[in-house]
């Protein structure tokens, strides 16, 4: 089966389930699965919807130009991905080897619906990782000097290998405003419950504040650091018994769940992405449909 999936956000207002779901039966389609919330605080409402397509009257050309007449009437903002579209998948890495096996490992069990064409690295560590399972690898070194020109061929390589989404696997660098501007669909996993230790060593700062769970967060990249969306968020517990250790061999196990979660969650199309900045004092959230 052949799908379709409408993601949709806009103001609050009576009807919108049943506009929505008419307009998609008006033209032959049968939905097997909607989901919808409202957020009272902003006033939205956010709908998934996804649909059969075997019936549906309109050629994949002329959905959205359809669609965006009543999305126009609604001041709705949306976007729509078709099931067997898929996407492209770049990591980048720099010598932690935890994530990036997990991530090939179930893209080749066909647990993430996706292709893997390249590794991208700032070290030249786990370039016979990638190599093992074929997969192309670029070694692009960083330093504070370099580090703008590099982004270049990184976006370059990101053109070349027509990558869709970046995964950031343990990936030890900030990307650049410049970079995000280019290229924003961008998932990190940073290895803190968010937002408790955002930045560097937080294990170390966890273990000196004597914490009783740690947690790992896969969220979408932005300019601020570790404050972008948020995806999918998980805790274990730990004890006064654990060394720094403990919690680092703890930690990896939860940072391989929660960004194999968060990037599955990105590429079913269940993730839909709302708000306004975090200067604003509101910031960008999430919706994570089931």
């Amino acid at each position: 089966m052949t799908t379709a999936t409408l993601l949709v956000s806009c103001p609050d207002q009576k009807g919108l389930v049943a506009k929505i779901s008419d307009w998609v039966f008006s033209h032959g389609g049968n939905i097997i699965h909607a989901d919808q919330h409202t957020d009272a605080t902003a006033g939205l409402f956010l709908m998934r919807v996804e649909w059969d397509l075997e019936t549906f009257d309109l050629e994949r050309s002329e959905i959205a130009p359809t669609f965006d007449k009543l999305a126009t009437d609604l001041g709705a903002k949306w976007n729509i991905h078709f099931s067997d579209y898929v996407r492209r998948i770049a990591i980048f890495v720099s010598k932690q080897d935890h994530c990036l096996y997990d991530l090939i490992l179930r893209q080749r069990s066909q647990e993430l619906s996706a292709v893997i064409p390249v590794v991208i690295s700032n070290h030249p560590d786990l370039e016979k990782v990638a190599h093992n399972f074929g997969i192309n690898y670029h070694y692009l070194p960083i330093t504070a000097e370099n580090k703008l020109e590099q982004e270049k061929q990184q976006l370059a390589l990101l053109k070349q290998y027509q990558i869709d989404l970046v995964v950031l696997a343990k990936y030890m660098q900030v990307l650049s405003p410049n970079f995000l501007a280019q290229f924003s669909q961008v998932i990190n996993i940073h290895h803190s419950f968010l937002p408790a230790f955002a930045g560097a060593n937080p294990y170390h700062r966890a273990y000196k504040r004597g914490v009783k769970i740690i947690g790992a967060t896969a969220h979408y990249v932005t300019d601020e650091l570790d404050e972008g969306p948020i995806i999918e968020q998980d805790v274990i517990r730990v004890s006064h018994r654990d060394s720094v250790t403990d919690l680092i061999r703890k930690g990896k196990d939860l940072e391989r769940i929660v960004l194999a979660r968060g990037v599955r969650q990105h590429l079913q199309n269940r993730v839909l992405v709302y708000g306004q900045t975090a200067s604003s004092g509101l910031g960008l959230r999430t919706v994570v449909f089931d």
